[in-house]
């Protein structure tokens, strides 16, 4: 049944390989089980019921790429996207958490459209390499931005807008110590490297007193507090009736991100993996595409953040996985860890601060690839970098990013290196900022 269900003998793979890989890749990403909760509970969502909705969408997501595309590919609820989610959208906008999950919502249904229509690769290919990395390294700062902020590290300061907290103090000492471990661990190759110093820095609060023990297993908490609660319409009209256009923007940050993170991530997998063609493009693109497209539906429904595919199947591609039964396996370790609700819940900021930071690093090493001779294509990627952890959006970051292209490409007598569909979008975003006083 395993070989007509994955074609195991075809991609040269085994039961155990792949078993052996799933387990590799869910301890790599494993870390969401704690962080996701952490973060969106901030909005003043229940954290039981984000718990039980992160590993859900996590094995479902799972499920679905790997009984449909055939890819060992894992899903989880996606970083970045969950603290735009809550910081941005959320504690910065104003909006209800209800009213964020339906724009999550409307994301993945506009997604999944786009990848229906084939209108993705059109968008994808239209939009500057130079935008796509500033994108994912500007997301990257802005988990480091709120990391340290989090974990104490760095705190407001009326003189100098931020300063250096007291690293004396235990949780920022343990939020540093955590992060130290991380990279410790990773550079002797550690599987679960992140998640071992998650799970280590709660034991030293746990002993320190700073941590107060509920248990380490128990049933799954109640889904009902999150579950079908996303508003679809209340966050398109003002107190006044009029159409709020600042939610497509947001919908639009949602759907961007969504859209070049999961293309980036299934491209470097199946590369690692050789499974690109002669062309290095991806067989079973759309299959794929369309598992992330009906997991984020899926997610806000159940009451969490976007997912995405997860960078981290790229640990168990290494460890030999080459066929979906690896993202089957990780989507049942995913359900087994619905009992863990008790741990999940101990886990403090601090602990999950060194990961965020972990991320970071690795979200911002794509700058590598900038040609910064050439400052009209690393200018713009500069604007978005810094100007989403500096304006503490996401959205505004993209929308800054678009227009620095667009204007400085036309200043330098190079406009007709700038597509038609990044022409629309400059303009669209200028006029969203003009007129919404962003």
């Amino acid at each position: 049944m395993l070989e007509k269900l994955f074609k195991l003998s075809e991609h040269n793979t085994s039961v155990r390989t792949e078993l052996l890989a799933g387990v590799t890749t869910f301890l790599t990403m494993a870390y969401i089980i704690f962080v996701n909760p952490s973060i969106l509970s901030q909005t003043g969502m229940d954290q039981g019921a984000v718990f039980v909705a992160t590993c859900l969408a996590a094995a479902f997501g799972c499920f679905i790429m790997g009984l449909y595309a055939n890819y060992p590919v894992a899903q989880a609820p996606g970083m970045g996207l969950n603290a735009f989610f809550t910081f941005g959208v959320v504690m910065g906008m104003g909006y209800s958490w209800q009213i964020a999950l339906g724009a999550v919502f409307l994301s993945g249904v506009a997604f999944l459209l786009l990848s229906m229509f084939k209108v993705r690769e059109w968008i994808v290919n239209s939009i500057p390499n130079s935008l796509r990395i500033g994108i994912g390294a500007g997301i990257g700062l802005f988990l480091a931005l709120i990391a340290v902020k989090n974990a104490g590290i760095v705190v407001d300061n009326p003189a100098t807008l931020v300063g250096l907290g007291d690293l004396t103090q235990l949780q920022p000492a343990l939020a540093v110590l955590g992060f130290f471990l991380i990279i410790a661990m990773s550079h002797k190759n550690v599987k679960g490297a992140v998640l071992y110093s998650i799970l280590i820095i709660t034991a030293l609060g746990l002993a320190l007193g700073d941590v107060k023990f509920n248990g380490i297993m128990s049933m799954p908490p109640s889904l009902a507090p999150t579950f079908m609660q996303l508003d679809l319409t209340g966050g398109f009209t003002t107190a006044e009736g009029a159409f709020n256009f600042a939610m497509l923007s947001v919908v639009f940050a949602f759907l961007f991100v969504i859209l070049f993170d999961t293309s980036g991530t299934l491209i470097a997998v199946a590369d690692k993996a050789g499974m690109l063609d002669k062309q290095g493009r991806l067989p079973r693109l759309g299959k794929a595409l369309m598992s992330d497209a009906v997991s984020t539906v899926a997610g806000a429904v159940l009451g969490t953040s976007s997912t995405t595919s997860y960078i981290e199947s790229a640990s168990g591609v290494a460890a030999g996985g080459r066929t979906g039964m690896t993202a089957v396996t990780v989507g049942f370790l995913f359900l087994l860890a619905l009992f863990l609700s008790p741990l999940a819940g101990m886990v403090p900021a601090y602990a999950t601060a060194g990961a965020l930071f972990y991320v970071a690093i690795l979200m911002m090493s794509s700058l590598a690839k900038v040609d910064w001779d050439d400052l009209t294509e690393a200018a713009p990627v500069a604007v978005v970098t810094l100007m989403m952890p500096l304006s503490y959006s996401i959205a505004h970051g993209i929308e800054l990013g678009f227009i620095a292209y667009a204007a400085i490409k036309l200043l330098s007598g190079r406009y007709k290196d700038v597509s038609v569909s990044v022409w629309v979008l400059a303009v669209l975003f200028l006029a969203h900022m003009v007129f919404s006083g962003a």
